[in-house]
C-alpha cells in the first residue's frame, strides 16, 4: 500500500493519502495521545491501525477482528438514544485499555454521531470535563464530530447535565 506519512495527529496509507478534507477520505484523529477517533472503513486497515499504533478498538458499527488488538464491540444503533448499559461498558473499556497505556480507536460507521459521543463520555470521565468542553476538545481534532440530537440528550441525562449541543458552536464567553 505504501509508506507511511505522517501528518500532524494522523497518519494517512494508500488511498487517505489525499489528506484531509479531500473526497472524503478522512483519517483516523488523535484526540488525545491514547484516544483516536473514526470510522469502520478503518477498523478493517490492519497497517492503517499499526501506523497509528492502534492496540484496541471500541467499535459502533460492526465487528472486526485484528489479531493482537484487543476490541469491543457493542451494537449502538445511529440516531438512537444510547443505551445507558452500553454507554457504560464503552466507556469503562476506553479507560482500562488506557490505564494498560494502550492507545485507542473509537470507531462508529462515518465518524461523525456515535463514535464522537463515546470519545465525549470518555473525556468528561477520564478528564472531568464537562460535556459541551469535551465536545469541543473532540471536535478541535475532529471537526466532524457531532452526535445527533437523541444521543446528545442521552448523555446530558446520563451525566445530569443541562448541556444544549448549539452551544458547541457558539463562542464561549470569556469572564
Amino acid at each position: 500500500m505504501g509508506e507511511i506519512y505522517p501528518l500532524a495527529s494522523r497518519v494517512c496509507l494508500g488511498a487517505y493519502r489525499q489528506g484531509p478534507g479531500k473526497g472524503g477520505n478522512r483519517c483516523m484523529d488523535r484526540i488525545r495521545p491514547w484516544l483516536y477517533i473514526g470510522k469502520y472503513r478503518e477498523t478493517l486497515n490492519r497497517r492503517l491501525l499499526i501506523a497509528n499504533q492502534i492496540e484496541a478498538m471500541l467499535q459502533l458499527a460492526e465487528a472486526v477482528d485484528q489479531p493482537g488488538i484487543a476490541s469491543l464491540y457493542l451494537p449502538v444503533e445511529d440516531f438512537e438514544p444510547l443505551p445507558p448499559d452500553l454507554l457504560s461498558r464503552g466507556v469503562e473499556f476506553v479507560r482500562a485499555e488506557k490505564r494498560m497505556g494502550h492507545r485507542v480507536l473509537v470507531a462508529c460507521g462515518a465518524g461523525i454521531n456515535r463514535s464522537a459521543a463515546f470519545c465525549v463520555a470518555v473525556l468528561k470521565e477520564e478528564e472531568g470535563l464537562g460535556l459541551l468542553e469535551a465536545l469541543r476538545a473532540v471536535r478541535e481534532k475532529h471537526s466532524e464530530a457531532l452526535p445527533h440530537p437523541p444521543v446528545w440528550e442521552s448523555l446530558c441525562r446520563y451525566y445530569q447535565e443541562d448541556a444544549p449541543v448549539g452551544a458547541v458552536f457558539s463562542k464561549p464567553e470569556r469572564e
